[in-house]
This record gives C-alpha cells, sequence and structure tokens, in this order.
C-alpha cells in the first residue's frame, strides 16, 4: 500500500503530528455496510475493526463512543456509567457538525470539535485495532496504545453482542 495514494484527512494530520505509526487500508465503500464490508473486503477480523460512534447525552452533551464492529454499545450501561438518564445516538446532520466528517467516514481523530471519548475497555487488549481515517472507505491500522495515548479516552465496560 506504500504506492498507493490514501486521502491526508484531519485524522491523518493528527496521527502525523503526534508520531503515530499506522497502516492505510482503503476499500470499497458500501452505504450502511458498516464494519461488516470492512472485514469481509480488508480480511481483517470484524472484532479489531473500531466502530467511532457519536452520541448524545439526555442533556444533548455530546461524546465518541469506540466500540469494537461485531458489538453493540448498551445505551443504558452508558448512561448508567455517565449518570445521566439517556444516551441515543446522534442525528447524521449533527454528527457531522460535530465532528466535520461523513457519517459511514467519522474518525475519533481530529474532530472539528473536541468531544469526550470513551473506549470499550476490551479494545485496549487487542494486538492492532483498525479505525475509521476521516473517509468513507478508508481505515487506518494502529496500536491500541497509540489511540489510548492521543484520545486520553475514559474506559468503559458497556458492549453487547450484535444482533
Amino acid at each position: 500500500m506504500a504506492k498507493d495514494k490514501f486521502p491526508v484527512t484531519p485524522a491523518i494530520r493528527v496521527l502525523r503530528a503526534e508520531k503515530v505509526e499506522f497502516t492505510p487500508h482503503l476499500y470499497a465503500y458500501e452505504d450502511k455496510g458498516g464494519t461488516a464490508v470492512c472485514a469481509r473486503e480488508l480480511g481483517f477480523p470484524e472484532h479489531a475493526i473500531i466502530k467511532t460512534l457519536v452520541m448524545e447525552d439526555d442533556r444533548e452533551n455530546p461524546l465518541i463512543i469506540l466500540m469494537h464492529g461485531d458489538q453493540q454499545v448498551s445505551t443504558r450501561e452508558l448512561a448508567r456509567f455517565l449518570g445521566v438518564k439517556s444516551v441515543v445516538p446522534c442525528s447524521a446532520d449533527k454528527a457531522s457538525r460535530l465532528t466535520g466528517y461523513l457519517v459511514g467516514g467519522t474518525s475519533p481523530f481530529g474532530t472539528k470539535r473536541d468531544l469526550p471519548v470513551y473506549l470499550e475497555e476490551s479494545i485496549f487488549a487487542l494486538p492492532q485495532i483498525y479505525l475509521n481515517g476521516g473517509k468513507r472507505g478508508f481505515l487506518v491500522g494502529i496500536s491500541p496504545n497509540d489511540a489510548v495515548r492521543v484520545l486520553k479516552p475514559v474506559f468503559v465496560h458497556v458492549a453487547t453482542q450484535a444482533d
């Protein structure tokens, strides 16, 4: 992939500025395909493909939660952890305004607005993770240690099995 061109997004600029070693991975994006498409196209385990989800609490305070591709967020457990009544996904428009990225291409790095980041704690145990690089059809492979160093997330345990 070294000779292939890949997009230089705000996420890539942050990774470079923070001296994070990463591998770029382009794939054929499918609308509403999710992490299953990434896994199929790139041959990575879906569990190591990390979704960047933009949510908000009942007071409309936005946040990012990073979750395994093959699992879902228990919004009830997340709300309990945050001490709020509820947590729901942001609308696509609001998520785009907050992050500067299109849904399906949202990276936790280089967001337009600084948002608190929560990380499913079992992600940290993986040897390599694949996060969105800031464009649909573009993932970056990085060490979970680098993700934690740059994002400074709060660890949570809110995963449930995907339906």
